[in-house]
């Protein structure tokens, strides 16, 4: 099967940001979804599409849509907030098994701490092993009780948070069960980290089941990593662009991915501050999904 390109919320400025106001409604932003060509959606943060299974497949189909999965966070660097963890995980899969998703999508929740040094992480900013074996004993715990819903579970490693550079990532990897947790491929998230993408592809080809396509202006990241700006500030400062755009090459990892027989799901994603003065996710999604056609084929 071809790889399908979807998108999420997250490139209208919709995530877990209190602070950012949403400019726009759901509909409004399923409708530009599918009016840019986008074929799925991911869920965005909880409340934002209609949570009820029912509501939310209506949506959906009056716009020819699927819904291909949903972002998770959880407190992985803190053992006491595991159990809500898992609660919150256990609501979102009932939801996306209901509707009809192939994959859960967890992640790390982002730390002040991390996000203030996220593009410029040390080895001594990480988890204690002890951390580490809680981490994975939560994700499996999560992976599997979301397998007995029809769903695949997979990592998505995040600036801003204890699982951001290759290192991070291969921990998390070598820490779980690979016939249980796959991973979420970021592009933008692993150049962010320190990584290149292309070689995460080839080295990770078997337990990469779900895609996101995010790209980077290098010249803003030089900036963030220089003056030490956080995580959220680079994004308002415009460090994700458009897909071409920016440094990651994007075509190499769909035709690395393409070779080993990916044949999941590639999100667009341009995480964006919907403040910032520029910032017009339609049409950046339209140029995005153009580019994707023109040099990917996809």
């Amino acid at each position: 099967m071809p790889i399908r390109i979807a998108t999420a919320p997250v490139s209208w400025g919709v995530m877990e940001v209190e602070a950012w106001e949403r400019k726009q409604t759901c509909a409004e932003v399923l409708d530009e979804m599918a009016q840019t060509g986008y074929a799925g959606t991911e869920l965005g943060p909880y409340g934002f599409l209609p949570t009820e299974p029912g509501p939310l497949k209506e949506e959906l189909v009056k716009r020819n849509m699927a819904l291909v999965g949903a972002f998770v966070p959880l407190s992985l660097a803190d053992p006491s907030c595991h159990e809500a963890g898992f609660e919150t995980a256990m609501a979102t899969a009932r939801l996306l098994a209901a509707a009809g998703a192939p994959c859960l999508v967890l992640a790390d929740a982002m730390y002040p701490g991390r996000m203030a040094i996220a593009g410029s992480v040390t080895e001594q900013d990480g988890l204690s092993a002890a951390q580490w074996t809680a981490a994975a004993k939560l994700l499996e715990r999560i992976a599997r009780e979301a397998r007995g819903m029809g769903l695949r579970s997979v990592f998505h490693h995040h600036a801003g948070t204890y699982v951001e550079t290759p290192a991070e990532v291969d921990r998390l990897l070598e820490a779980t069960d690979p016939a249980l947790v796959g991973l979420c491929l970021d592009t933008g998230h692993y150049f962010y980290g320190g990584g290149d993408p292309v070689d995460a592809a080839i080295r990770h080809a078997s337990r990469i089941w779900h895609l996101h396509l995010k790209d980077i202006r290098p010249e803003v990241l030089a900036k963030v990593r220089r003056e030490r700006i956080g995580f959220l500030e680079a994004v308002s400062r415009g460090v994700f662009c458009e897909l071409g755009a920016g440094a990651v090459d994007i075509a190499g990892v769909i035709r690395e991915l393409q070779a080993r027989g990916f044949d999941g799901w590639a999100v667009f994603e341009q995480d964006v501050d919907p403040s910032q003065p520029g910032v017009e996710p339609a049409k950046s999604a339209a140029r995005s999904r153009e580019y994707l056609r023109t040099t990917a084929g996809l």
